[in-house]
């Protein structure tokens, strides 16, 4: 016994080891640098300790970096359009992949893996080649102006590229699998009975979706959402490449802060602040679930 419970101990132990070694220590010095003065060294911010005869007498925190994301609007309006952007592509990809889940957890068990290779499929290839490709194919001399100019569809091409359109449609493109996967991992596993029984009970299709279906699969859309909605704010490929200048997120914010103006402290309170508007809901919507009876 106590050398199973040793074993357990060990099993519980290598998660929090993980956790600590590659997220709770880089983000302890991201938080440290936060509260640091940009400089013209190596590295470009000040230390942090204060010193005194060799031996660290205090701490140097400077505060500047977060009261200035308060009240500079472009920080503000940084953050508000990465969460609007997020939470759009996110509604979009849950529209688009709850049915797609839906239909493979309905197929035929044969058919099933042969769907989901197909959903994974993309991730085989570079996600930076995946969106050039999607450069190509909106640009005005692209394929889909070119096939719908051939087509007579359209007389002058349209402005596809460097459009918001571009962004939501690169987003729901490459985070789509991640709102399939765990949407179908959960309805995979409702028990067709209780469709039956609702149908014996003269329910019709689509009410037997709205009151059974849905509800039993919402761990799954709050799981998908997650996956779909935390990458997707802090995204930096997509609205670069497909979004051209005027599309402002977070993740060019930090670009510009960290390479351009190399200005460390700043884009380190901006990842802080980031972290704290992703986690924070997060962590509220376990709590309540946990309390719930």
């Amino acid at each position: 016994m106590i050398g199973t419970a040793w074993h357990r101990r060990i099993v519980l132990a290598l998660p929090w080891l993980w956790t600590g070694l590659f997220f709770l220590l880089p983000f302890a010095f991201v938080l440290k640098i936060s509260f640091s003065e940009a400089a013209l060294s190596v590295p470009p911010y000040s230390d942090f300790f204060a010193y005194a005869g060799g031996a660290i007498v205090g701490l140097k925190a400077n505060l500047a970096n977060y009261q200035l994301l308060l009240s500079d609007a472009l920080y503000v309006k940084a953050y508000l359009s990465s969460v609007k952007i997020g939470a759009i592509a996110t509604f979009i990809t849950l529209l688009l992949g709850y049915p797609m889940a839906y239909a493979i957890a309905r197929a035929a068990p044969q058919r099933r893996n042969v769907f989901l290779v197909l959903v994974m499929l993309p991730f085989w290839t570079s996600f930076l080649i995946r969106i050039y490709a999607w450069m190509g194919l909106l640009r005005p001399t692209g394929l889909i102006n070119s096939a719908l100019l051939s087509l007579g569809v359209i007389d002058e091409p349209l402005l596809l590229l460097n459009t918001p359109f571009a962004v939501y449609l690169g987003i729901v493109y490459a985070y789509l699998p991640f709102m399939v996967l765990p949407l179908y991992a959960r309805l995979e596993k409702l028990d067709p009975a209780l469709l039956e029984a609702a149908a014996d009970l003269g329910a019709k299709p689509w009410r037997a979706f709205l009151g059974v279906t849905l509800p039993l699969s919402r761990p799954g859309i709050l799981a998908g959402c997650l996956l779909v909605f935390i990458p997707a704010v802090g995204e930096f490929v997509i609205p670069e490449l497909l979004g051209g200048p005027n599309t402002l997120m977070i993740g060019k914010v930090l670009w510009s802060e960290f390479f351009s103006n190399r200005d460390w402290p700043m884009a380190s309170a901006l990842t802080v602040v980031l972290l704290v508007l992703l986690v924070a809901p997060i962590m509220l919507l376990q709590a309540r679930r946990e309390d719930a009876p």
